[in-house]
């Protein structure tokens, strides 16, 4: 597949070179379990604990504070009803219409068991307005879950407005971080959070690892955060997440974090970053020679890869099909299959007609300008094309 162009980074990312590498000993020669007293068992559990120390180096915070999992979903569901059960006297969560469905979904699950959830609406842009964040607390909060950069239009939520309001509240705040980390601001006390969700396929790191992290403690407003397990087996990762460690992804997991934190690419600068560039220059080429075009999410406070578009007239799946050339998706891939109008474009005010035309361009660390032209070509073809059989027929 060397001749198709990747634009959907958003959705996974390729593993990096420099990850492969580390990644390498541990799946042949090391592959000692990092709970085993050998020196197989040291080899692993020493490269777990410096992934672990990398991990929370890119976060500004304790390697105590990072909780190893099998990736995000995970790591929300630990996360919201982790915190949920474990602090049975207040039963009330507040989140937003526009988050991933790892996270609707755990508050949807908490309900049927006597939680409430309040699902707060979003501007036009997709982003939570923190007056209305405050507006929604109660006496029963105990949490709050809003994500740091939309999946699907890459609008950058205010987290520390909101992490601000909920510290003045006694309010825990967690974030599913995904696509903001390593991207954005990532440390943990300037962005104010007490959990916040990463995965490793996400940030050029290989798929089926990731972290939870969790605040040790340090705020006036709460002791040291306690969690409820969703599982229970060897007691690995303090007891809250069991099961024998995934000790080359966890390496690989920390393997990306330190390519983050030394900024390879650029990737990390929003404003002109080289993947910020690319993406207005892909946006700029479509927007010159196509008409009746709409950008979903904010125009400035965006992912610097991420150019959700609606091409009028024409239905994103009949566009991807005629896309030979290039990948990118109509959303978030958990919902890659489906017809329906996208939940956020939704939760944005976009009507149902327009909704179904998006798709997300999600460019990366490893696209080029040359990349970015030919896709541009393109999709002006194709878009072109499918509006004259439309108007034919």
């Amino acid at each position: 597949m060397t001749d198709i162009i990747y634009m959907d980074n958003h959705a996974t990312t390729p593993v990096a070179p420099e990850v492969l590498e580390a990644m390498m000993p541990y799946l042949t020669t090391h592959f000692g379990n990092a709970a085993s007293m050998h020196p197989f068992g040291a080899a692993a559990k020493d490269a777990v604990e410096k992934a672990r120390v990398q991990v929370a180096t890119l976060l500004g915070c304790s390697p105590v504070e990072i909780i190893f999992t099998s990736g995000a979903t995970e790591s929300d569901n630990l996360a919201i009803s982790g915190i949920a059960t474990a602090h049975t006297r207040k039963n009330h969560i507040i989140t937003s219409t526009a988050e991933h469905h790892a996270v609707l979904d755990t508050c949807h699950a908490l309900e049927a068991e006597g939680f409430e959830t309040t699902y707060l609406p979003v501007d036009k842009y997709g982003m939570v307005d923190p007056d209305d964040v405050e507006a929604a607390i109660t006496p029963k909060t105990v949490l709050m879950s809003f994500m740091y950069a939309n999946n699907e239009v890459g609008t950058i939520n205010p987290i520390s407005d909101i992490a601000a309001i909920a510290k003045k509240h006694g309010v825990l705040f967690h974030s599913d971080a995904v696509q903001g980390i390593g991207k954005l601001l990532s440390n943990m006390d300037e962005l104010g959070l007490d959990l916040a969700s990463l995965t490793a396929h996400k940030m050029y790191g290989p798929k089926g690892v990731g972290a939870l992290y969790v605040r040790a403690g340090g705020y006036e407003r709460h002791p040291p955060l306690q969690l409820h397990p969703l599982f229970y087996g060897g007691g690995q990762e303090m007891g809250v997440r069991p099961g024998t460690l995934n000790v080359a992804g966890i390496v690989g997991l920390g393997a990306a974090c330190e390519l983050c934190q030394d900024g390879v690419g650029g990737y990390r600068d929003r404003e002109g970053s080289p993947t910020g560039m690319l993406r207005d220059r892909l946006y700029e080429k479509l927007r010159a020679r196509l008409t009746d075009i709409h950008l979903n999410g904010h125009p400035v406070k965006r992912l610097p890869g991420n150019l959700n578009l609606c091409f009028e007239g024409v239905q994103s799946h009949s566009l991807l099909s005629g896309l030979k050339r290039v990948a990118v998706s109509t959303g978030s891939a958990c919902d890659s299959e489906s017809v329906k109008p996208s939940h956020v474009l939704t939760a944005m005010g976009v009507p149902d007609a327009l909704a179904v035309t998006a798709v997300r361009f999600g460019l990366g660390r490893y696209n080029t300008a040359e990349e970015v032209d030919i896709v541009a070509e393109e999709v002006v073809a194709v878009v072109n094309r499918l509006r004259e059989l439309s108007s034919g027929m």
